[in-house]
């Protein structure tokens, strides 16, 4: 794709008020060649009002019209997680690029399917992970890569939400039900994927929480992981409970050489927190980041732009997305053996071979 070329969106799951709503922004964002063409959405009232809003050319209740339209370059799928897998193979078959909010599916049959028809289309695939473009997981990335902290021993990753007002704005994770394993769970597992690579094995146990007593899935995790490196992990996913006294999200990396928290809070400050051997003094060193511009309801419209910006520069250089449709894959596997570790009280390997 040419540099200078406007880059078309057409966005399936467009809300007046979501996460997709950032991306009709991105106009206003001065080295971002983005341009909304068409947004698809239920029902038709709220069509017409993104239509009106956000300035679209096209609005449509039906997902194939979009997708199937030449002044599209690259399909958004917001849509509620088990409409993921219809909604990509939709748009990768009609020769679009895509990008896809997590988690990219909820199935690895279905995570099969998507990959496989990658690497057929050798369409570019991004899994829109918010937290792997945080400004605090960029540091504590970059203090990784250059070796601060040593050789890795221990990674671990929380999310705890009490879901319980998200069910008000977005019913549809009550109706259908959301599977938080996937829905939440996957935050935390592909943050730590990120360091760790490829997760071997998966014990698990979950409990429902009963704080919204008609959701009939366990709605609260705790995963223990080995990496194939050896590396020991866990991740804890809360979301059927009271919101404790703690962050949103966390994830702490243990090294050789040192260690380090950083948490996330949606539109609150955040911190990271680090303590290097090399240093006399063991007393963290602490870097804080207050909230940015927020451009959607749940306080990620930042890092939405920073994933868009990544996207660009993939397109426009041919290279692979990162967090991409392998990855997606890989955390949506870990999920799914965790799921079996639940039911059978055994440690689950993983499935990697994609």
């Amino acid at each position: 794709m040419s540099a200078k070329q406007p880059i078309r969106l057409g966005i399936i799951g467009m809300g007046l008020n979501n996460m997709a709503s950032t991306l009709a922004l991105l106009k206003d964002v001065p080295d971002l060649r983005y341009r909304l063409q068409a947004v698809c959405s239920v029902p038709q009232d709220v069509v017409d009002q993104c239509v009106r809003k956000f300035g679209a050319v096209f609005g449509t209740t039906d997902y194939r019209k979009l997708v199937e339209r030449q002044d599209v370059d690259v399909v958004c799928v917001y849509s509620p997680d088990h409409l993921h897998t219809e909604h990509c193979l939709a748009a990768l078959e009609a020769g679009k690029h895509v990008v896809c909010t997590k988690p990219m599916v909820t199935s690895r049959t279905d995570a099969q399917k998507l990959v496989k028809c990658v690497r057929k289309t050798g369409l570019k695939f991004l899994v829109g992970q918010t937290m792997r473009f945080d400004r605090q997981f960029m540091m504590a990335k970059k203090l990784f890569d250059d070796g601060d902290l040593g050789k890795l021993i221990a990674l671990e990753s929380y999310y705890v939400h009490d879901i319980r007002p998200v069910f008000k704005f977005t019913p549809w994770r009550l109706t259908v039900p959301q599977d938080f394993m996937f829905g939440g769970c996957a935050h935390s597992i592909d943050v730590i994927r990120a360091f760790g690579g490829d997760i071997a094995t998966v014990h698990a146990n979950a409990i429902k929480g009963n704080l919204t007593p008609k959701y009939p899935l366990p709605d609260n995790f705790f995963l223990n992981l080995k990496f194939k490196s050896g590396v020991i992990g866990r991740v804890s996913g809360l979301y059927g409970v009271v919101h404790p006294p703690t962050p949103m999200m966390q994830f702490g990396i243990y090294g050789t050489k040192g260690s380090l928290q950083a948490e996330f809070t949606d539109n609150e400050p955040g911190q990271i927190r680090v303590v290097l051997d090399k240093l006399a003094s063991h007393k963290p060193m602490v870097s804080t980041f207050e909230p940015e511009r927020d451009l959607s309801a749940y306080g990620h419209g930042a890092a939405v732009v920073r994933y868009m910006r990544h996207f660009q520069e993939c397109l426009d250089k041919d290279r692979e997305p990162s967090p991409g449709v392998e990855d997606g894959a890989k955390s949506v596997a870990a999920g799914e053996a965790a799921w079996e570790s639940i039911k059978t009280g055994r440690v689950v390997k993983a499935w990697n071979r994609f």
